[in-house]
């Protein structure tokens, strides 16, 4: 049966933070989310195997899709920024899974690939991402870094590292350094992709 909704606008989104339930982020992160996935975990007899990565059992599969969908609209998102909690109804949640594309490009030219869903018994390859993916990397090492994931053939796309310094200054959050640190960053893994040869990779 398909939900009647629509889809949530980063409006509502927007709005929800400024008016959602006031609460401490120590309280959500400490108590709200812990208490609920117990809660959650008994409700649905959600026993997890530790020698299984992935999960096949199709019961086991549902009962960890419904606690998913019932911790998120129990305990929303949580703003920082504002402190409160930004809500979403379960049709709200539910349009939104319905609505998502079944599919999307990702990179350009001959290195696009197209990425899709994937089931647990799928005999299709998966998206291979390479990189350091938010590590720490030097200014002197980064590039030749990211090429050394570029170059190799099994890699589909590359998830960046974050440099230390840029121009041997401290990348500060929130100051000039930050900005061009990022900047700096996106230029050196987009030379370290043309160098490999695979200009056009996702990023």
């Amino acid at each position: 049966m398909k939900t009647v909704g629509k889809n949530v606008t980063v409006f509502d989104v927007y709005d929800r933070a400024k008016t959602g339930p006031k609460m401490e982020e120590k309280k959500w992160d400490y108590e709200v989310i812990p208490s609920t996935a117990r809660e959650l975990k008994k409700k649905y007899n959600i026993k997890m195997d530790k020698t299984v990565i992935v999960p096949e059992d199709k019961e086991l599969i549902n009962n960890l899709f419904q606690a998913g969908l019932e911790m998120l609209e129990t305990c929303g998102i949580y703003c920082i920024d504002t402190g409160r909690v930004i809500k979403y109804t379960r049709d709200e949640i539910l349009h939104a899974i319905e609505s998502a594309p079944d599919h999307f490009q990702y990179g350009e030219g001959q290195e696009a690939i197209n990425v899709t869903p994937r089931a647990y018994n799928d005999a299709k390859a998966p998206v291979i991402q390479g990189g350091p993916t938010g590590s720490p990397c030097s200014e002197a090492l980064f590039l030749p870094i990211h090429q050394a994931y570029a170059q190799e053939p099994i890699v589909d796309t590359i998830v960046d590292g974050v440099l230390q310094t840029v121009m041997g200054k401290d990348p500060t959050p929130g100051s000039p350094w930050e900005l061009m640190a990022v900047r700096s960053e996106a230029l050196q893994v987009r030379e370290a992709q043309c160098r490999a040869g695979r200009a056009g990779m996702g990023l």
